[in-house]
């Protein structure tokens, strides 16, 4: 039987109340945070996806945006990631950052994904303007379109102040050759790519040179697009997972990301309050080792 992630927090909550009742490891223990190697600027080494921001400005689903966007921050939380090709998303962001108060507490990234020089100018203008920032600390090429003459803008841009870093994404292994082609012929702050413990393909080669080459990492689908929870269900957590003091699955999966030499910073999307809290206290606590690492990918590989 499948089960979804709102099903299984609410049944694990239930379950484990008369035992924890009153012990949070959000109320215990402080976010890790993740140093960004070519700056040395720290943030929370979890974040959020913003793909899944978008639609009306007066929909009922508004009031839902705006609570996750409170609870993250009120949480600790900084980096946030979008992108002008996910419908209105920059819109929405930018108009719960203003009405919060909170666009110069959290960490900002975007994304550029046009090809010419002169459309991504444009693209990248529109973004100041609806995320009302003066500066973003990340950019990013999307999907590696246009990439050589987007990064030529996107220097530029960063020299000037307007990015703090620069970098590029991609979220399939098709794609895979070319980012080492461009990583390796360009100076990047970042990379953002798809690694979940059900996909581990970019662990091979990128993440190794990512960390060779002094890049930091944002993860996209962290939960392989909800398939890792598909193939969990309604199974109880493994013993091991008390020894990284994870208390739900979505811990398990993000703790395993961010137990990768390249400290990746997963940014899983993420649109209730309930995900926020339970996603940033992945980021609290102990991470697997190699060895226990090993033990989840033998969990995981025979249910996928």
């Amino acid at each position: 039987m499948k089960i979804n992630r709102r099903e299984f927090l609410k049944s694990a909550a239930a379950a484990a109340f008369s035992t924890s009742a009153g012990r949070s490891l959000g109320a215990q223990l402080p976010l890790k945070v993740t140093t960004i190697p070519s700056s040395g600027q720290q943030v929370p080494s979890v974040g959020i996806g913003c793909r899944n921001y978008r639609g009306s400005l007066d929909s009922e689903e508004m009031g839902l945006f705006r609570e996750t966007f409170s609870t993250f921050h009120m949480l600790g939380g900084k980096v946030i990631d979008t992108s002008p090709n996910y419908g209105n998303s920059e819109e929405i962001i930018g108009k719960i950052m203003k009405e919060q108060g909170i666009r110069h507490d959290l960490w900002v990234a975007t994304k550029v994904d046009q090809s010419s020089e002169e459309d991504g100018i444009a693209r990248m203008t529109n973004s100041f303007k609806l995320l009302e920032g003066d500066s973003f600390e990340l950019m990013q090429v999307h999907n590696l379109r246009g990439t050589d003459t987007q990064l030529r803008t996107m220097q530029e841009w960063k020299e000037r102040g307007r990015f703090r870093h620069i970098g590029i994404t991609t979220s399939n292994d098709r794609q895979y050759e070319d980012m080492e082609r461009v990583i390796n012929g360009h100076d990047l702050d970042f990379m953002q790519v798809d690694y979940s413990l059900g996909n581990r393909n970019a662990g091979e080669r990128l993440l190794p040179l990512a960390i060779d080459r002094g890049i930091a990492v944002l993860i996209n689908l962290p939960f392989g697009r909800g398939r890792l929870f598909s193939a969990v269900g309604n199974r109880p957590l493994p013993d091991w997972a008390g020894e990284i003091d994870a208390e739900s699955w979505a811990q398990v999966f993000l703790k395993y990301v961010m137990s990768h030499p390249a400290n990746p910073i997963p940014i899983p999307g993420t649109t209730k309050p309930h995900h926020a809290r339970d996603n940033l206290d992945a980021a609290r606590g102990r991470l697997p080792d190699f060895t226990i690492r090993q033990e989840m990918e033998k969990f995981i590989d025979p249910l996928l």
